[in-house]
C-alpha cells in the first residue's frame, strides 16, 4: 500500500508547461454525448482505470526510466564501492548486476506493463477535431462547425472540450437511377431487397456504402461476373434545397483496360459454359500432362495420375452446374462444401472466358482441389485435475485415414489411456495412481445423407448433410465403482441456413457395466456415514459390524439395509430413519445398477454470430431425446416377458425409457470498449416412465463448478434444499441462469464480475425426499444464487480463466437464513478454467 500511495501522484512524469489528459468531453450543441463511435474518433484517449484507479499509469511512474545510470551513479558518487564489491563478486559480476531483475528487470517489467501518462498534443487535438468533422459529416449535418478548448482542473491536469455545432442534418428526398446497361437496369428492377437508400431518411455515408454492396451482390449473383462496387456512384444534388438532397444512382458501362488504352462496353450476364475439376492438383505438378480424366454428369473430372475419387464424391460437393448463370453464391457454398470433405486443403475457384464463345458472355469454371495426405496421425500428452482426480497423466493417440472408400469418407481411430492420483477413492494399497482409464474410439464420416431412398427433396445437399457412425469402448479402474463403457451412434447433420445446424441421433446406444458395485460405500462415503450412523442405534445383527461397531463393507451394510427393509429391526416405515435407509438403498441400487440406454434425439443450434471477434450475438440451442421407446414398442409388440418387477429386459438387463429435453439460450451485448455483458439461461428435464422409474446417472443433471454455478463445486449444489448430502448429487431436472460483465483491465488482461443462479430437482421419479423433489412454483424458492468475480488472460488461441465464485444465497439453510449465510472468503469456491462459460 506504501508503494502504491507513493506513486499515486498521476502527474509525476509531465514535464513543468504540459497536462495530463484527464478526460475527453464531446459537446454536441452544448451537450455532452457518449456517442461511441465520435470517441473513436480521438487521436489522444486519457490513461486506462482500473475500477476508477489509473493503476497502469501509476506502475509507469514506479518504474526508474533509466536504471543504467543509476546503477553506475552508485559507484561515481562512491568511488571506493566498486572495487569493495569487486573484492566480494568480481568485476564481471557487479556489471551483471546492474542488468539483473533487482536493478533493471523490475523497472523494465513496470514499464512494459504499465502505461506512461497521456499528455495534451495540441496537434493531435486539432487532427481530432478534423476526424469528428468528418464524421458530423458522414452523418447528414453538412453545415457542421467544430472548435476546441483546454480547461484546467488540477496542476498538470487538463480536460479538452471538443464543441461541435452540427447544424440541420440533410434528408434524402428524391432519389432516381442511371445505369447505361439494359441487362443490369433490368435486374436492379426485379431486386427483391429494398434499397437502403430511403426518401426521407437522414443522409449518412454508411447507406451508401450498404446500397453499394447491396447491388453488388445482387448482381454478381445474377451473372455479372465483371461487376465490382467500384462502378455504382452517387450524384448528391443540394442546389436549391434546404436541408435535402437529389440522389441520383449512377451505373457506367464496363471499362475494358487493353494494354495501352481502354475502352467501354455494356456488362454482359454470364453463363458456365463447362465445369473442370482438378482432382490432384498442386504447384509442382501444375505444368504437367493430364493422365487421367472422366465425365460425370457435365463436370469434367481431371487427374494428373491415377483418379482416385468417385465422380459423385467431388461433384456432389460442387453447386456450380454447367449452363447454369454465373453466381457468387454457388461459387462460396462449393468452396464451403469441398472444404468441408476434410479431404482436401481450401480449395481454389477460378474463372476464365470461354474463347469458344462468339459472343463472349460464357464462362469455363475450373476448380483445384489440392489432396491433403491420405493418413494423419497425431498424439498427445496431458495433465489434468478434476474433481475426481487431483492428478492425472494422459495420453493419447489417433490416426485419420481419408477417402476410404474413394468417396471422401474419413475414418478416425483414435486410443487413450489416463492414470491418476485421487484421495477420494478407496485406495487400500495407498498407491499414488490409484486410478486408471483406457478406451479406444471409432468414428466414420461419410459426406451425405446415407438413406436407402434419396433425400435431396428435403435435405438438398445446399446443406452440406453429412453422417456419421461412431462406436468406443472405455475402461475405469479404481475409479468409484470401476466401469466398462460400450457406445454406438448413427447420426445426420446438416445445416439448414449459414448459421443454423441440425443433428439427428437416429441410434444412441451405450452400455455401462459396473465392475465392482462391491466398493459403492467406499466412494459414496456420505452415503455409508449415514447408513452407520443409523446402524449405530437400531443394527441387531452383531456379524454386520466390526470390532469398533461400524458396518463392514459390503456384507454388514448389505446386511443391515435388509434387516431394516425387512422388518427385523426396530424401526418401522413409518420411522424417518427407515425412510432414510431406504432412500439410501434406492440410491446404492441406481447407481450399481448396469445401464443399457438406445435413444435417439434431435438437435438444433441457431447463431448469430458471424466469427470469433462478434459480441453481439444470440444463440438458442433446443434438444429432444427419447431413449427406450422403440423397444418398448418391439416387446409390446412380439408379447415378450415381463420380469418380476414387471419391467421388460434386454440381455437380461433392464433397459431405460425415458424422454428428455433441454433448451439453452446464450445473449452477448457488445457495449463498446471491450465491455461485454453476456447471460444464458438453460432448463432441462428429463421423464422416465414405461420401463424405467429414474433416470441413469449418465443422462442425470449436476449444478456447480466452472461452467456452471461458481460458488458451488462441481455435484455439490442441490438437488432442492438437501444440502447436498451426497458425494455426487444428481437429479433429472435443473434450471441455470448466468450474467456476466466483462471488461478490459489492461492488456490482454480481462476481468469480470458474475452472478449465477440455478439448482437441480427430482421430479416424476422414484425419489420421495420432499426437500429434493420439486413440486410446485414456490420450490423455485430454492433456487441458488452465487455472485463474484474473475480474471481472464487472452492467448488469442484460448483464454485462461480464474473465478471466484461466493456463496450468495444457499437455499440449503432454513428459510430466512439463507442470504449472505457463507459469503466469505472460507466458504468461496475458486474456479480454473479454459476460455469463456458460456
Amino acid at each position: 500500500m506504501a508503494i502504491f500511495i507513493s506513486a499515486c501522484n498521476a502527474v509525476k512524469r509531465v514535464p513543468d508547461g504540459k497536462n495530463l489528459l484527464v478526460k475527453n468531453n464531446i459537446l454536441v450543441n452544448g451537450k455532452s454525448t457518449n456517442d461511441e463511435n465520435a470517441s473513436n474518433q480521438m487521436y489522444q484517449k486519457p490513461n486506462g482505470t482500473l475500477l476508477g484507479y489509473k493503476l497502469r499509469l501509476n506502475l509507469y511512474n514506479l518504474a526508474n526510466l533509466n536504471p543504467d545510470s543509476t546503477y553506475q551513479a552508485r559507484f561515481k558518487n562512491h568511488p571506493g564501492r566498486y572495487e569493495n564489491w569487486s573484492k566480494v563478486l568480481s568485476a564481471k559480476q557487479v556489471d551483471r548486476l546492474g542488468q539483473s531483475f533487482l536493478y533493471k528487470g523490475i523497472h523494465d517489467f513496470l514499464k512494459n506493463t504499465g502505461e506512461p501518462p497521456v499528455i495534451i498534443d495540441t496537434s493531435k487535438t486539432k487532427k481530432t477535431l478534423l476526424r469528428l468533422k468528418f464524421y458530423y459529416f458522414n452523418n447528414g449535418y453538412f453545415n457542421v462547425k467544430t472548435d476546441y478548448t483546454i480547461d484546467s482542473i488540477a496542476p498538470k491536469k487538463a480536460r479538452i472540450n471538443y464543441n461541435i455545432l452540427t447544424g440541420p442534418g440533410y434528408t434524402l428526398d428524391s432519389i432516381r437511377t442511371t445505369i447505361l446497361t439494359p441487362a443490369l437496369d433490368s435486374l436492379y428492377k426485379t431486386n427483391p431487397e429494398p434499397s437502403v437508400l430511403k426518401s426521407g431518411k437522414q443522409y449518412k455515408t454508411s447507406d451508401f456504402e450498404e446500397e453499394k454492396n447491396r447491388i453488388t451482390t445482387y448482381f454478381r449473383n445474377h451473372g455479372a461476373y465483371f461487376f465490382q462496387p467500384t462502378y455504382v456512384t452517387f450524384d448528391i444534388d443540394t442546389i436549391g434545397k434546404k436541408n435535402k438532397a437529389d440522389i441520383n444512382l449512377k451505373i457506367g458501362n464496363n471499362n475494358i483496360q487493353e494494354r495501352d488504352s481502354s475502352r467501354t462496353e455494356p456488362f454482359k450476364l454470364y453463363k458456365i459454359s463447362d465445369v473442370n475439376i482438378y482432382t490432384d492438383y498442386s504447384a509442382a505438378n501444375a505444368k504437367s500432362k493430364i493422365t487421367d480424366s472422366t465425365t460425370y454428369k457435365n463436370f469434367n473430372l481431371y487427374s494428373y495420375k491415377k483418379l482416385k475419387y468417385k465422380p459423385r464424391a467431388i461433384t456432389d460437393a460442387i453447386f456450380i452446374n454447367k449452363g447454369s448463370t454465373y453466381s457468387d453464391t454457388r461459387t462460396t457454398l462449393s468452396s464451403r462444401y469441398l472444404n468441408n470433405l476434410k479431404i482436401f486443403n481450401y480449395p481454389s475457384i477460378q474463372y476464365e472466358v470461354d474463347k469458344r464463345d462468339s459472343t463472349a458472355q460464357s464462362l469455363v469454371a475450373n476448380v483445384y482441389l489440392t489432396p491433403r495426405k491420405k493418413y494423419s496421425f497425431g498424439a498427445t500428452l496431458d495433465v489434468t485435475h478434476s474433481n475426481i482426480q487431483d492428478f492425472g497423466i494422459g495420453a493419447s493417440v489417433s490416426e485419420t485415414i481419408r477417402n476410404v472408400f474413394n468417396r471422401a469418407e474419413t475414418l478416425e481411430i483414435s486410443a487413450r489411456v489416463n492414470v491418476g492420483s485421487s484421495k477420494d477413492m478407496a485406495n487400500p494399497n495407498n498407491n499414488f495412481f490409484n486410478v486408471s482409464e483406457y478406451g479406444i474410439d471409432t468414428k466414420l464420416n461419410f459426406p451425405r445423407i446415407l438413406m436407402p431412398f434419396g433425400t435431396e427433396k428435403i435435405i438438398p445437399k445446399r446443406m452440406i448433410p453429412s453422417t456419421s457412425i461412431a462406436a468406443g469402448f472405455s475402461k475405469q479402474r479404481n475409479i468409484g465403482l470401476d466401469k466398462e463403457n460400450f457406445t454406438g451412434a448413427l447420426s445426420y447433420n446438416w445445416s439448414p441456413k449459414r448459421l443454423n445446424t441440425a443433428k439427428l441421433e437416429v441410434l444412441n446406444a451405450q452400455f455401462v457395466r459396473n465392475l465392482n458395485p462391491d466398493n459403492y460405500f467406499n466412494v459414496y462415503t456420505s452415503s455409508y456415514d449415514e447408513l452407520n450412523g443409523i446402524a449405530n442405534v437400531y443394527n441387531t445383527t452383531p456379524s454386520n459390524v466390526d470390532s469398533n461397531g461400524n458396518l463392514i463393507i459390503s456384507s454388514g451394510t448389505t446386511g443391515f439395509t435388509d434387516d431394516v427393509l425387512s422388518g427385523q429391526t426396530a424401526l418401522t416405515p413409518a420411522d424417518q430413519q427407515y425412510k432414510d435407509v431406504e432412500s439410501i438403498e434406492e440410491r446404492r441400487v441406481r447407481l450399481t445398477e448396469n445401464d443399457f440406454i438406445l435413444a435417439s434425439s434431435y438437435t438444433f443450434t441457431k447463431t448469430t454470430k458471424k466469427d470469433l471477434a462478434d459480441n453481439n450475438f444470440y444463440q438458442f440451442k433446443a434438444k429432444i431425446e427419447s431413449a427406450g421407446t422403440l423397444l418398448s414398442l418391439i416387446s409390446n409388440v412380439a408379447n415378450l416377458p415381463q420380469n418380476v418387477n414387471g419391467n421388460y429386459e434386454i440381455f437380461n438387463l433392464e433397459y431405460s425409457e425415458y424422454i428428455k429435453t433441454e433448451f439453452d439460450y446464450i445473449k452477448h451485448w457488445d457495449f463498446g470498449k471491450e465491455k461485454v455483458l453476456a447471460v444464458r439461461s438453460f432448463f432441462g428435464i428429463a421423464i422416465p416412465f414405461g420401463n424405467s422409474d429414474y433416470i441413469p446417472f449418465s443422462r442425470s443433471y449436476y449444478s456447480g463448478g466452472s461452467n456452471d454455478n461458481r460458488a458451488w463445486q462441481p455435484y455439490s449444489l442441490g438437488p432442492g434444499s438437501t444440502d447436498a448430502l451426497d458425494d455426487f448429487n444428481e437429479a433429472n431436472m435443473k434450471i441455470a441462469l448466468s450474467a456476466e460483465l466483462r471488461f478490459k483491465v489492461f492488456g490482454d488482461v480481462k476481468g469480470a464480475v458474475f452472478a449465477d443462479a440455478g439448482n437441480i430437482w427430482n421430479v416424476l421419479d422414484n425419489v420421495t425426499d420432499d426437500k429434493a423433489t420439486f413440486n410446485n412454483v414456490n420450490d423455485l424458492a430454492e433456487i441458488a444464487l452465487g455472485t463474484g468475480f474473475g480474471l481472464r488472460y487472452d492467448l488469442s488461441f484460448f483464454v485462461v480463466r480464474l473465478d471466484l465464485g461466493f456463496k450468495t444465497y444457499n437455499p440449503a439453510h432454513e428459510k430466512g437464513d439463507r442470504w449472505f449465510k457463507e459469503y466469505n472468503f472460507g466458504h468461496s469456491v475458486l474456479n480454473f478454467g479454459i476460455n469463456y462459460p458460456f
